[in-house]
């Protein structure tokens, strides 16, 4: 991608921070208001009431302007692709351009730039190879045991496999033998939840048990300097709910808890713990420098368990994010205002490493 030659075109005063509408889009207008900069958001017919409602009016709202579509991919087009490049809109990274977009589409036809890096983001697929296993191995994080097959299970396991209807939710389930994960996954194929095929190419891995906690960084390569924003950690439906019963109010309820994302709690980590989680966001930010001539830029997310032997703690991380995480509460954790003084979240934190690059001359160092 020639982002040297889109970028000539472009008004290095007058960025607009572009997102899709929906996971994090309003963390990024916000970051980017707080920051002075143009905001847009490409939202879907069928998901405008939230963003018409924000719409800029004096001191209200944070969207400077919506541009409507009827379904995301459709900003490959080039007459949107064309509209999008007049506004001098850098499109902020966030997981919808891996659920609702052809990879190939996203990193050869769509020519907007992307802060973050566009071609690392299909590693958070597991089907890939390389994938996050793989960079999180080569940097020497530990990762829970990965079974080649279900007939290895010797131990709790945790199967992540794409639902059937919802394909960018996973369909989770537990089973700690051979025979137990057999029955679980008839069951569901039998239900439609997941098919024969997509268990084929399952993920099962050592189920955790610890205190879940994403680390939500920043790197800046501006700056050469790695930021810890904030922690959180997930809500699930039906999941939640299902972990609010007493067990024996559990057993009454057919088939097993679903694990759908809905939301993000923000918790702390214990000081000690610190020195363990910087220098796997310090490795990691090494290894992806391998896989790409520009490594990586701005948010990413390292999600795992904190396990402990009964001696020691230890991270032990099991889903990486490699652009925007879908949690704008981590402004309640303290590490951001450690660093900065004040809670930043990582809207407004992109928005800054933007304007800094643009200011500087240096906005083709952190798009892609």
């Amino acid at each position: 991608m020639d982002i040297a030659g889109i970028l000539a075109s472009y008004d290095s005063n007058n960025i607009a921070v572009a997102a899709l509408g929906g996971h994090s889009a309003l963390d990024s207008c916000a970051g980017a208001r707080a920051e002075g900069l143009k905001s847009l958001v490409i939202a879907r017919k069928d998901r405008l009431r939230a963003y018409k409602a924000l719409l800029r009016k004096g001191d209200l709202g944070c969207i400077d302007k919506i541009m409507e579509v009827d379904a995301y991919a459709d900003i490959v087009r080039e007459d949107l692709q064309e509209a999008l490049r007049s506004e001098n809109a850098v499109l902020m990274h966030s997981r919808y351009f891996w659920v609702y977009f052809d990879f190939k589409d996203v990193e050869e036809k769509l020519r907007v730039p992307f802060f973050g890096s566009r071609e690392l983001i299909r590693l958070e697929e597991r089907d890939q190879k390389p994938n996050q296993y793989d960079l999180l191995q080569a940097a020497g994080i530990r990762i829970p045991k990965i079974f080649s097959s279900h007939k290895e299970i010797d131990r709790l396991t945790l199967t992540k496999a794409p639902n059937a209807v919802r394909t960018y939710e996973r369909e989770n389930f537990v089973a700690a033998s051979p025979e137990e994960w057999q029955r679980i996954a008839d069951e569901k194929i039998a239900k439609g939840a997941v098919t024969e095929a997509a268990l084929k190419d399952a993920v099962i891995e050592e189920f955790i048990l610890g205190a879940q906690v994403n680390f939500n960084f920043f790197y800046s390569p501006l700056h050469e300097r790695l930021e810890l924003l904030g922690t959180d950690t997930r809500r699930q439906t039906n999941l939640d709910g299902w972990l609010r019963l007493p067990a024996n109010e559990q057993l009454k309820i057919p088939g097993a808890p679903l694990h759908i994302e809905t939301g993000h709690l923000a918790v702390t980590v214990k000081e000690s713990l610190l020195e363990k989680i910087y220098e796997a966001g310090e490795k990691f930010v090494a290894v992806c420098k391998k896989y790409h001539p520009k490594g990586m830029i701005g948010p990413f997310a390292l999600q795992g368990a904190i396990e402990t032997d009964g001696k020691r703690e230890e991270a032990v991380i099991f889903d990486v994010s490699f652009r925007m995480p879908g949690s704008p509460g981590i402004t309640a954790t303290p590490y951001s205002q450690y660093l900065f003084g004040e809670p930043v979240s990582m809207g407004r934190r992109s928005a800054i490493e933007i304007k800094e690059a643009a200011a500087s001359g240096r906005l083709s160092e952190i798009l892609t």
